[in-house]
Formats: C-alpha cells, structure tokens, sequence
C-alpha cells in the first residue's frame, strides 16, 4: 500500500499587484522584473489572512476528494507566515472546518515546506498511524518582505494550497527530503530582538540583520537550487526505477523562471514539462507547489496514471523532491 492524492484546492487573495504598479514607488520596471524573473503579478493579502487563506484551501481540497472535515485524521500546515505564533495553523485550520478528530500541527520548511508535510503525512500513512491526511502550505509573505528593497519584494505573492491524501494500491513510489544548514543564512528572517528587564542594553550591531524583513543572497539560493533539484529528481527517479522520459510532469516550486528552465536544461528534459504559473503569483513559497498542482488538476492537464515528480527547495537550505502516480 502506498499514498495518492484525492483532491486538491486553493486560495488566492483578491488584490493582484502587478508589475506596473510597483514602479509607481520601486525604482524598477515591468521589463526588468520579467526579465530576470518571470513574474508579471501577484497577489497580495488586504483583508485576507494566512489562516483564512488555508481554510478556504482545506475545504475545497476536501469538496475535490468528496469528503468531510470528520474523516480527517491528519493535518498538517507548512508555512513561514503564521497569524500567530500558537496555536499553530493547523490548529486553527482544525477548530475551522470542524475537523475535531484530527491530530494537527505545523512544520517549517519554507519554499519546501509543502513536500516536507506531504511526505511526513505519506510516512505516517504508511506505517498505519493514521489512514488520511489534509495537507495545505499557507503563506502571507507580504508582510515579511521590504517593500522598499527592489531586490526581494518584487518576487513574492501570497497563496494557499492544499491537498487531501489516503492510503491505496497506487501513489506515491519514492520521496527524498534533506537540508543544508551551513548554508541556510542565504536566507533568512530574525523576529525582534530580545527585550526584557534582565538584559543588559545592546549596541546598534547587536541587532544588525534584526529588521524582521526577509533577507536574500539570490545569487546563492539560486545556485543551490539549480545544482541541488536536479541531483534531488534523478535521486527520487532511480528509488521510482523510472526514466526521465517516462515522466509527464515536474511540479517545481515556483521561484523564478530562470531557475526552472536551468533545472529543465540540465536534467535535459523539455522545458514544456515543467509547467510554471509564476507569472501570475510570483513565489509564494510553501504555498507554490499545492496552487499550480490544484490549478492543473481543475484544468483536467492531470490524468489518472500520469508520473509526477514534485520538488522543492528553500530557506534552510531545504530540499525535497517526491516521485508519484497521479
């Protein structure tokens, strides 16, 4: 027995900003960004909120796979943008739909945090712990980012995805996931500093790096991620036994084009099967994969038997990559 996808969903805010707009305040352009990046939109939370985002996401996942929030016996929620710090999401997501007998908690992955939660619950699947898992990566990153730092609010868009999986004859075939922390300060978010009676008084250097904006070295995320995806996919493709020809699509997390298309060229397989959304949402990280995965099986691009390859990368440095039969 192994674990299948049932049903898909997402949630996308209602504000789309658009490249244009941002050169209103942002010394950039709309061919700049495009260029180098891919992204022509996003969206961007106004009255939405990380934890309303996931529950619309949830509950269309679970519409899609024909079940109701009481056969839930899992949930797991990725996502670097909570609403708050606990309860955690997934609780929350929980109370929300009336899902009152499912275990239910976090993880932390970043742009990986999908897959990390996806292959957790597929283990749990496997070893009889639990029969079903709704899995949903939730981000509201517009309010981690510096809107007057050019360099990174320009790449990210807020989203929710999910996805309802339970146990079957036909699914998942092979899952990797691992981390490199040494190189993980290539991106990275501090919270505030620590401020309490008993601390003695910090100088200004003390708290450099401590805006509680996001921060990037984008040139050493992307080298990590067109060197460590590729070698992730051929890993997951030889424990599948399956060609790379044999595979229908490669569901990557939705960074940058340029990332992707590197990706494509260097496992030497068509840019048309890696299939990108990006120029409509920009990076949502945990969110990326479950959003395209939802978008293409509601367009009906995802048929039974189709091989899958799913795989993502991201603060940590985080990698996963999962083969399986849709």
């Amino acid at each position: 027995m192994t674990t299948r996808i049932i049903g898909t969903g997402s949630a996308l805010p209602s504000r789309v900003v658009t490249n244009l707009e941002l050169e209103s305040f942002l010394d950039t352009s709309d061919t700049w960004i495009q260029e180098r990046t891919g992204i022509q939109n996003r969206h961007v939370a106004v009255t939405e909120t990380t934890t309303s985002l996931a529950i619309q996401a949830c509950l269309k996942a679970l519409e899609d796979a024909g079940k109701q929030p009481e056969d839930v016996d899992l949930i797991l929620a990725a996502t670097v943008s909570p609403d708050c710090t606990f309860p955690c999401l997934a609780c929350e997501i929980q109370a929300a739909i009336g899902a009152d007998q499912a275990t239910a908690y976090d993880i932390n992955a970043a742009c990986a945090g999908f897959l990390f939660a996806f292959n957790s619950a597929a283990a749990y699947i496997a070893c009889g712990m639990y029969r079903n898992a709704l899995i949903v990566g939730a981000e509201v990153l517009s309010k981690l980012v510096d809107w007057t730092d050019r360099s990174s609010c320009i790449l990210f868009g807020d989203g929710a995805g999910a996805a309802f999986i339970e146990e079957a004859e036909e699914g998942i075939v092979s899952m990797l996931q691992g981390a490199n922390g040494k190189k993980g300060m290539a991106l990275y978010r501090y919270e505030p500093p620590i401020l309490h009676p008993f601390l003695k008084q910090t100088t200004a250097s003390d708290d450099a790096g401590r805006s509680g904006y996001l921060e990037m070295n984008g040139q050493e995320v992307f080298r990590f991620a067109v060197s460590q995806v590729p070698d992730s996919i051929i890993h997951v493709l030889e424990r599948a036994n399956w060609e790379k020809s044999e595979v229908d699509h490669y569901i990557l997390h939705q960074a940058n084009a340029r990332i992707i298309q590197s990706i494509a060229k260097r496992l030497g397989e068509p840019e048309e099967k890696f299939p990108m959304n990006l120029h409509a949402y920009g990076n949502m990280s945990s969110a990326s994969i479950p959003v395209l995965l939802d978008e293409m099986n509601r367009a009906g691009r995802l048929k039974r038997g189709d091989k899958i390859v799913m795989s993502g990368f991201g603060a940590g440095l985080t990698y996963g990559a999962t083969a399986l039969i849709w």
